[in-house]
């Protein structure tokens, strides 16, 4: 027999979903281009999150393994959706996997998230054939795991700006907590998203302007909290960079309006990333710079063929 606590628990947790459920698909006043969207294989996954937060148009970030499905999709939508493909870079054989997404018609690698360091063999590697093939490549970038004897991922991140001067024909797309802790003079090394005003001089912030070939994925809760731990740095940030910054969402939710969110950070639980990070942009960008980061810049910089 079910117990009254229960119950009441579950009664809740339908309520909230229905509720969440009815809610209207916000209005950003225009094109919304996520240039981090992980592929649902799920029918109609893809769009069910992009309409419940307002999102248009999508990256599809894909695994090689589901490459075929992702094309798939896109040739459905063409209108809407455009892929990025990543391959396990430790793994010779999947260089010419990565070639083949490109020739079939994606657009960039991303994400890549392996545990290796940025400027290693493998890394190398990629980027060279990123220049090659004249596609970016967007990269996870975290200096620790956060669970008991994990490592990082792309780690070295101080030796960025030599790889950037290095591969300067190679377009980054830098993304990850450390990479937006960084927008910092003095990030904490293993904490995620740091809080309180932010020291000018960050490495990411210099990057940024010293190197033509960086650009910045505002996704996931990293990008959301360096948006919103000092607004007043923010405006700042936002104009200074307003033609290297593209918005992405990195959410796990099912539905663009919080749930099934997976997230572990309390300010994100039950919420959409989108729906968050959006809103944190529109407090902080006119109009017109809103669009910019939004649409303009992903489309452009990817050229997609919206």
């Amino acid at each position: 027999m079910t117990n009254r606590r229960e119950f009441l628990v579950g009664t809740l947790a339908a309520a909230t979903s229905a509720n969440l459920a009815a809610q209207p698909a916000p209005n950003w006043g225009g094109k919304v281009l996520d240039i981090h969207h992980h592929f649902r294989a799920t029918p109609n996954g893809n769009l069910q999150h992009m309409d419940g937060c307002g999102v248009t148009h999508a990256v599809l970030l894909t695994n090689a393994a589901a490459v075929d499905k992702a094309k798939a999709e896109v040739e459905k939508h063409p209108k809407q959706f455009i892929r990025f493909t990543s391959a396990n870079v430790t793994q010779p054989e999947n260089f010419e996997v990565l070639r083949n997404s490109i020739k079939g018609g994606g657009k960039g690698f991303g994400e890549i998230k392996f545990h290796v360091a940025l400027d290693g063999p493998e890394m190398k590697r990629l980027y060279a054939l990123a220049a090659e093939l004249n596609v970016p490549v967007l990269i996870h970038f975290q200096e620790v795991e956060y669970t008991p004897g994990g490592s990082g991922f792309n780690t070295g991140f101080a030796r960025l700006p030599a790889i950037l001067k290095e591969f300067s024909k190679t377009t980054f797309i830098g993304h990850a907590d450390y990479f937006w802790a960084n927008i910092s003079a003095d990030p904490v090394l293993g904490t995620a998203y740091p809080s309180g005003k932010i020291k000018p001089g960050g490495l990411t912030d210099k990057m940024l302007s010293d190197y033509p070939n960086l650009y910045g994925d505002l996704s996931a809760n990293s990008g959301r909290n360096a948006m919103t731990r000092d607004p007043n740095f923010t405006a700042g940030f936002l104009t200074r960079h307003k033609d290297k910054l593209m918005f992405g969402s990195d959410c796990s939710c099912t539905d663009g309006r919080g749930t099934d969110q997976r997230s572990q950070e309390a300010a994100l639980k039950g919420k959409c990333v989108a729906r968050e990070t959006l809103t944190a942009l529109k407090h902080s960008a006119s109009p017109e710079l809103f669009r910019q980061i939004t649409y303009e810049n992903g489309v452009k910089l990817l050229k997609a063929p919206f």
